[in-house]
């Protein structure tokens, strides 16, 4: 005969491994599809989300991300956005070594300096980004303007940075909860 406590399922409570650490590669891989969506502008207004998100969770989990997945995201990115090939591969991949190398030079940080990093990353992402797009321009004088053009871009981008880095802290405290697993 069994034992009625033997007929009982068993709950166990633990996390999924998988889901912990896939949770940020994918929501920066969603995050770089953002600038997708349709939105009519003369001048490019629209933040590099897909940048923001890798920035948010390299600053919040430093040991998550290995430094190699900036040329992996960053292929994404590229494939995704439209920017010449290897811009952003190059741009992100220098950022997490940026990032390692401000980490271990800083390892204690509140959140105004994490958002003037964040601040700086993002407008020599963008500027860097611009001259790598029109890097056959033809017209110097022309060239001048440009980063005014992308100003407006730098600014909403500096702006929203700390709503991603809430967005991922929710994804952060979602990833790690714990879940009721039946065995």
């Amino acid at each position: 005969m069994i034992a009625p406590s033997a007929k009982r399922r068993r709950l166990l409570n633990g996390y999924s491994p998988i889901l912990a650490y896939i949770t940020p590669w994918v929501a920066i891989v969603l995050a770089s599809c953002l600038p997708l969506w349709p939105v009519i502008a003369s001048a490019p207004i629209m933040p590099p989300f897909g940048f923001l998100m890798l920035l948010a969770w390299r600053q919040l989990r430093p040991g998550l991300l290995p430094v190699w997945s900036g040329a992996i995201l960053g292929l994404f990115d590229d494939l995704v956005s439209g920017q010449p090939m290897g811009s952003a591969i190059t741009l992100w991949s220098a950022t997490m070594l940026a990032l390692d190398v401000i980490e271990a030079r800083f390892p204690w940080r509140n959140f105004i300096t994490e958002w003037l990093v964040a601040a700086l990353m993002i407008a020599a992402y963008v500027l860097l980004g611009l001259g790598i797009a029109n890097a056959a321009m033809v017209n110097p004088a022309g060239g001048m303007l440009l980063p005014l053009l992308v100003a407006p871009q730098i600014g909403l981008s500096v702006l929203v940075y700390p709503l991603v880095g809430r967005a991922v802290a929710a994804m952060d405290r979602w990833r790690l909860r714990r879940y009721r697993v039946v065995s």
